[in-house]
């Protein structure tokens, strides 16, 4: 349990730095920023602890081989020779998600196929019996990674992506992903005021920014991880490690709250809130964006507005242009946009002190901070 490995956590694009920082906070060693995931180094317990508590973590994986393969059949002869007998039993359930980059390996079902055929072949001529394919709660998660001819095997610790903490249960027409949500929140600092979403559609920036502020875990509303069914788990570290975060929950002394025009957005923050157990900590009203106002004090505006893309609306450039004459009401506060439609962006009418590119699914955005004054910047600087 004591002897350190190598793992990988893989993330969203723009995340990385932030994933990394988590994973130091955790007492990882060695830690390395790559595209899309952040590699690191400790123990099993470790690998338990970055389940449970890593925010911007969408999977940790373990690698168990790394080789070269120059076609589907070398690749079949070197998954076969690996020992899945000390991993799985030969009457188990089995999962292979694979992700290939690669002019040699295109497609990416079939080099599954042949991996899952070395693996159950192996197992066949050993017991006579083979392992079952079964995406849900599988006794064994496989990642497999093909950068060309680079070959990275990995075992997934994780089960269901990580974005799925288990409080949300209803969603509307373009939900926000929750590892997301929790990463735009680390990005923009956010600590020691009030919390605002003037379209807060489903409340995943809302529930997402009260388990920051009160220290809940990540993953304290999920059911279970794939690392629960390896052979050498250890329970009773499981459950200290969760005690142990689960201590850290504390109270939270500002106002998180959001609104929404949509009555049916509204109705689905409230279950989620609710699910979350967390109906006393944030309000929600059915509100238009030019109705808003903030709590007393010092507030953080956070918003994920419909881009065109996904949502329709009547008119997308009139939303934030109305967006704008309303942040400008809010003078001495940050607001805080992502958006994927970088003209309607600039109709806001103020020039953002920050912009971080992110991917929101398929979506490039930017994700922009405005600090907010009245007038024109120079009017606001005098």
């Amino acid at each position: 349990m004591n002897n350190d490995f190598k793992m990988v956590a893989k993330t969203m694009f723009g995340l990385e730095q932030v994933l990394a920082t988590e994973l130091e906070t955790l007492g990882a060693k060695n830690i390395e920023i790559f595209h899309r995931a952040v590699g690191f180094e400790g123990d099993m317990k470790l690998l338990y602890k970055a389940n449970y508590c890593l925010r911007t973590a969408l999977c940790v994986l373990k690698p168990i081989a790394n080789f070269k393969a120059a076609d589907t059949d070398e690749l079949y002869r070197k998954i076969y020779a690996l020992k899945w007998e000390k991993l799985i039993n030969p009457d188990g359930t089995l999962y292979i998600d694979t992700n290939v980059y690669s002019d040699v390996f295109t497609h990416s079902l079939y080099v599954s196929q042949k991996t899952k055929d070395a693996i159950c072949d192996r197992l066949r001529k050993m017991f006579n019996c083979r392992p079952t394919i079964q995406k849900e709660d599988a006794d064994l998660r496989i990642n497999l990674r093909i950068n060309e001819d680079d070959v990275t095997v990995s075992l997934d610790s994780s089960g269901e992506s990580l974005f799925k903490r288990g409080y949300r249960t209803e969603v509307g027409d373009a939900p926000m992903n929750e590892v997301l949500a929790a990463g735009l929140i680390l990005l923009s600092g956010w600590k020691d005021c009030n919390f605002y979403d003037p379209m807060c559609g489903s409340g995943t920036l809302l529930i997402e920014a009260s388990m920051q502020a009160r220290k809940i875990p990540a993953q304290y509303y999920r059911k279970g991880f794939a690392f629960e069914k390896w052979g050498n788990y250890s329970k009773p570290d499981f459950r200290k490690i969760k005690e142990d975060a689960d201590k850290q929950i504390c109270d939270f002394n500002y106002m998180i709250c959001g609104s929404d025009i949509s009555a049916k957005a509204v109705d689905n923050a409230k279950a989620n809130i609710l699910n979350a157990n967390m109906s006393e900590e944030i309000s929600v009203e059915k509100k238009n964006i030019l109705e808003s106002t903030l709590p007393e004090g010092k507030t953080l505006i956070m918003t994920n507005p419909p881009y065109g893309e996904r949502l329709e609306v009547a008119d997308i450039i009139d939303l934030y242009e109305q967006m704008g004459n309303v942040f400008k009401r809010y003078e001495g506060n940050e607001a805080w946009v992502i958006s994927s439609d970088l003209f309607a962006l600039k109709k806001i009418g103020l020039k953002p002190s920050k912009k971080i590119t992110l991917y929101n699914g398929s979506l490039e955005c930017r994700f922009c901070c405005f600090d907010l004054y009245h007038g024109s910047k120079k009017a606001s600087k005098q």
